[in-house]
């Protein structure tokens, strides 16, 4: 089996997950479609979401696949006036990682990360392996701890 970046280290620090691949043949690699296609809830499944603040300091969001980010509250937790999106053109740059492969372990820098509060009431949750295909379960607070995360509010 193929061991991504994210599984290697993992392993290293003896982390607990569980891998979980899928078929990307019909090139639909959006969260929701993923949740379909592994079989889980959608509030199982998390989305990697990379924004840029006023200051320029990038910041990492964690939500289920089904819900949308609340920009004044990501700007308010992170005492930011005001966050975007960070560019797609902009994300493999940041990030080492390209859209529908972009995990919250194991990108170039350690950015401060966020994950919905949501997470705290399910045992595990499934976010991307760093490769479009694979993803990892999770327990969220093992989770946290990786990513030296921060749990929020930060849906509408």
């Amino acid at each position: 089996m193929i061991k991504t970046n994210v599984m290697r280290i993992l392993d290293k620090i003896k982390a607990e997950y569980e891998v979980i691949t899928y078929d990307v043949k019909d090139d639909k690699i959006d969260g929701i479609s993923v949740s379909k296609k592994i079989g889980r809830e959608e509030k199982y499944v998390y989305k990697t979401l990379v924004t840029k603040g006023i200051s320029n300091n990038i910041y990492i969001f964690l939500i289920p696949v089904r819900e949308e980010i609340d920009f004044k509250k990501v700007a308010k937790v992170t005492n930011e006036k005001r966050i975007e999106m960070l560019d797609l053109s902009e994300l493999q740059h940041y990030t080492g990682y390209i859209r529908g492969g972009c995990s919250p372990i194991g990108m170039k820098k350690q950015y401060r990360t966020f994950i919905h509060e949501s997470a705290l009431e399910i045992e595990t949750i499934i976010v991307s392996a760093g490769k479009i295909g694979f993803q990892i379960e999770i327990n969220p607070n093992s989770l946290k701890d990786v990513v030296g995360g921060e749990f929020e509010d930060l849906i509408k």
